[in-house]
C-alpha cells in the first residue's frame, strides 16, 4: 500500500509540474510575446533616431574629447580582434574550398572555373560579413552592456546629466562609430584572408588552378554592386548591434544584478537582428 501510495503521489507531482510548466492559454502566450517584441522595437526604434540624431547634431561638438573615444572604440571592435579573425579566415578558406572541390571533383575537374563564384558568393556576400558582425558583438557588444549597465546601476549616467554633458553623445556614438568603422575593416581582412587561404587549400589539393585563373574567376564573379551592397551591410551591422547593445545597458533602470540578464537580451536580439538583416540583403541581391 505504502509503495502504491509513493507511485500515486509522484504520479500526481509529475503530472502537476508538467500541467504547470504548460501556458495557461497559448493565445495568451503569443499574444504576450509579440507585446513585448513590439515594445522593443518601439524602445529601439526610438533609440536609434535619438542616436543618430546626437550623431549628425553635435558632430563638431568636443572633438579633442570624441576623437580619443572614437579611436579607442574603434581598436576595441577592430585592431585587437584582427589575430583571431585571420584565424578564422583560414578557417574559412579551407572549409569553403575543402568541400566546394570535394563536390566538384564527384563532377569533374573540368568545372574548377567555379570555385571564384562559389567564393565570392559564399564569402564576400553572405559569410564574411556575418561572421564578422557576431564575433564583434561577442566580444565588443556583450562589453558594451556590462559596461554601460554598471554605469546606470552606480549612477555615473545620472552625474553626467548633472555635469552638463549628453550621455548618448559620450557614451553611444563613439561606440556606434567604433563599432561600425570595425566591422567593416575586420570584414575586410576577413574576406582577403579567405580568398587568399582558400586558394592555399586549392593548391595543396592539387587543383589545375594558375593563381592568374583563380583571380580572374573572383574578379568576372564580383561587380560593383557588392561593394556598394558590402560596405552598407557591415555600417548597418555595427549600427544595428551598438544600438542594441548601448540601448540594453543604457536605456533601462538597471541594479547590478540586472546586467546579466541585459546582457543575454542584447545579445540574443542583436543575433536575430543580424540574421534578418543579412536575410534582406539576400533578397536585394536576387533581385538585382
Amino acid at each position: 500500500m505504502q509503495k502504491q501510495a509513493a507511485s500515486a503521489g509522484e504520479e500526481a507531482d509529475s503530472t502537476f509540474l508538467w500541467r504547470a510548466s504548460l501556458p495557461r492559454s497559448y493565445l495568451g502566450f503569443f499574444g504576450q510575446k509579440l507585446v513585448r517584441f513590439l515594445v522593443a522595437v518601439h524602445g529601439l526604434g526610438a533609440f536609434t533616431l535619438i542616436t543618430l540624431g546626437a550623431m549628425f547634431s553635435k558632430c563638431g561638438v568636443a572633438r579633442n574629447v570624441m576623437r580619443p573615444l572614437i579611436l579607442g572604440h574603434l581598436a576595441r571592435a577592430g585592431l585587437r580582434l584582427l589575430p583571431m579573425i585571420i584565424f578564422l579566415a583560414a578557417a574559412l578558406g579551407l572549409v569553403v574550398i575543402g568541400q566546394t572541390v570535394s563536390l566538384l571533383s564527384r563532377v569533374g575537374a573540368e568545372n574548377f572555373h567555379l570555385l571564384g563564384m562559389v567564393m565570392v558568393t559564399v564569402v564576400v556576400r553572405e559569410l564574411g560579413p556575418l561572421l564578422a558582425a557576431l564575433f564583434v558583438l561577442t566580444r565588443s557588444g556583450a562589453a558594451n552592456v556590462i559596461e554601460l549597465g554598471t554605469a546606470r546601476a552606480l549612477g555615473e549616467v545620472e552625474a553626467l546629466e548633472v555635469l552638463g554633458i549628453d550621455p548618448i553623445h559620450y557614451l553611444v556614438v563613439p561606440r556606434v562609430l567604433g563599432m561600425a568603422l570595425g566591422i567593416f575593416s575586420l570584414t575586410v581582412y576577413l574576406i582577403l584572408g579567405a580568398l587568399a587561404s582558400g586558394y592555399l587549400w586549392a593548391f595543396i589539393q592539387d587543383v589545375p588552378l594558375t593563381p592568374g585563373d583563380y583571380f580572374s574567376q573572383l574578379a568576372a564573379a564580383l561587380n560593383g554592386l557588392d561593394f556598394v551592397l558590402l560596405a552598407l551591410k557591415t555600417f548597418l551591422f555595427g549600427l544595428l548591434i551598438s544600438v542594441v547593445t548601448c540601448y540594453h545597458g543604457l536605456a533601462q533602470p538597471l541594479r547590478l544584478a540586472d546586467v546579466s540578464r541585459a546582457t543575454v537580451r542584447a545579445v540574443a536580439q542583436s543575433v536575430v537582428g543580424c540574421v534578418l538583416l543579412d536575410a534582406l540583403f539576400i533578397v536585394v541581391y536576387l533581385v538585382a
